[in-house]
């Protein structure tokens, strides 16, 4: 027996009994690798008994099928005992030490040693390996040419995987098409839809155009997809309103799939043809259901527009005719009076004024509307009108545009500010900056001059309640921030001066 038998004869053994603990290990310790476990056990107890019936044939007077046999048998063992390594070192060994490379690299692995283990078995059959090399390299030529797509794809996965751009269980967008990668092969990548649908693209179409990996993770958590809600309002509502709505609708619903940080957001993208176009931004947890958890946000954010009196618009042209008449001409008109004076009557300046005064200084208001942040009023400059605060909120600020901004106050609906730029020109006091939404009514100096000029007396009664005003401005405000109120003569004097009353 020669050299070779001997060696075989005597390692067989040795090397059945490591491949059966690497099987046990691979049953205990990977339970998802328990078919290919069953499978390799098989083909390895097949090679066995091949080797036992090469040996009984030669001993039954057999040579030559004895040397078939265990020459047949002797290939397969060493495939299977190579695959059996193969998953012990990628699937057991790498895995416990949390290294786990693309499945692509074991196949490519796996398939160098089935080559070595080949040329082996021909060196050893006596095949000059130089010959071989000379063939098979006429022969790779002409396979590659006639199958350079096929190459194309089989490299292009190889890239896939190597640089880490896909991931099994991701989450992918193509132009036509979007779903989660099932498998990366070698000549293909299978996306699942959404639908239920498998799609096949070929790996050198991903290597050749974009596409987008949907998805990111925030501090561990799950992986998470932006999502933008689209919605039209008539533009006469006011943004901050629509938006702080929109925000709340969906936080407050904690509707499921919706992730509570990063919060949604709500923000206006562009206003045309009288809609104002606004975007709800939230991050969806569960993207296999992004058109079910869609569904429940949109939901939610038009019911809550609507309880808020704020229906959607329609982006289309439309015409609006309609029929007026004096008399629902004069309604509105009434209804918009009604609540100017509402407004004036907030006003102390204002309460000894006659209903008719009133109602000639209402019909002088106008509307001024201020988003959060708007300056209102600069402290130092120069503007002969008074605010009065029907919506929402604002600070009153000593060095606003100074690097260290004093706030001392904050004034409410219903109150007024600006009262000693309309009574007396003089400069602004303090810098006042919308705290949020704000809507006003302004009074300028040309309203309220021909009043004032018809009955100089109330000049009089608005000095007192101006020396009032200023007194309990400074009692609220700090003692060395605030000037010294002026007495109610010389308020007196300076109203008669600025408007001009002898």
């Amino acid at each position: 027996m020669s050299s070779l038998d001997d060696l075989t004869r005597q390692e067989w053994p040795y090397l059945l009994i490591i491949c059966c603990a690497l099987l046990l290990a691979l049953h205990r310790y990977r339970p998802t690798e328990r078919r290919n476990v069953m499978l390799t056990l098989l083909f390895l107890v097949l090679g066995a008994l091949g080797l036992w019936l090469g040996a009984l044939a030669r001993s039954a007077g057999l040579p030559e099928a004895g040397a078939i046999l265990r020459e047949v048998f002797t290939i397969l063992l060493g495939l299977v005992i190579i695959r059996l390594f193969g998953l012990a070192l990628f699937r057991l060994l790498l895995v416990a030490v949390r290294v786990e490379p693309p499945r692509i690299l074991e196949d490519v692995v796996v398939m160098l040693a089935y080559l070595g283990w080949g040329l082996v078995r021909l060196r050893y059959a006596g095949l000059d390996l130089s010959q071989l090399v000379t063939t098979s390299a006429v022969i790779t030529a002409v396979l590659a040419f006639a199958m350079q797509d096929t190459l194309g794809n089989i490299l292009s996965g190889i890239a896939l995987q190597l640089d880490d751009s896909l991931d099994l269980g991701q989450w992918v967008k193509l132009p036509d098409v979007s779903g989660k990668v099932l498998q990366i092969g070698w000549r293909s990548t299978l996306i699942e839809t959404r639908n239920g649908e498998t799609v096949v693209v070929p790996n050198a179409w991903l290597m050749k155009n974009d596409f987008q990996i949907i998805g990111k993770r925030f501090a561990g958590g799950p992986v998470q997809w932006r999502r933008w809600i689209w919605l039209d309002v008539a533009w006469e509502h006011p943004p901050s309103k629509v938006m702080e709505l929109m925000q709340a609708a969906v936080r407050e619903a904690r509707i499921t799939g919706v992730a509570q940080e990063p919060a949604p957001q709500a923000v206006l993208m562009e206003a045309h043809n009288g809609v104002a176009r606004y975007a709800l931004r939230y991050w969806l947890t569960d993207i296999a259901a992004d058109d079910p958890t869609d569904s429940q946000v949109r939901a939610h954010l038009i019911t809550a527009l609507v309880r808020a009196g704020v229906p959607l618009a329609s982006s289309s042209h439309n015409v609006l005719m309609t029929k007026d008449n004096d008399k629902t001409a004069a309604q509105r008109q009434e209804q918009d009076i009604g609540r100017r004076l509402t407004a004036l009557a907030s006003v102390p300046l204002f309460a000894d004024f006659t209903e008719e005064e009133r109602r000639r200084l209402a019909e002088q208001l106008s509307f001024a509307p201020f988003e959060t942040g708007d300056v209102i009023s600069r402290e130092g400059a120069v503007a002969h009108w008074l605010y009065i605060l029907t919506v929402g909120e604002v600070d009153i600020w000593h060095g606003y545009d100074t690097t260290s901004p004093q706030r001392v106050g904050r004034l409410k609906a219903s109150g007024f500010f600006g009262e000693m730029g309309l009574m007396t020109g003089a400069p602004r006091s303090a810098t006042v900056v919308a705290a949020s939404y704000v809507e006003c009514y302004r009074l300028d100096r040309t309203g309220f001059e021909a009043i004032l000029t018809a009955r100089p007396t109330l000049a009089d009664t608005l000095s007192k309640v101006l020396a009032e005003r200023l007194a309990e401005n400074r009692i609220h405000a700090s003692t060395a921030a605030a000037p010294v109120a002026p007495p109610q003569a010389e308020l007196l004097e300076r109203i008669r001066r600025f408007f001009g009353i002898k």
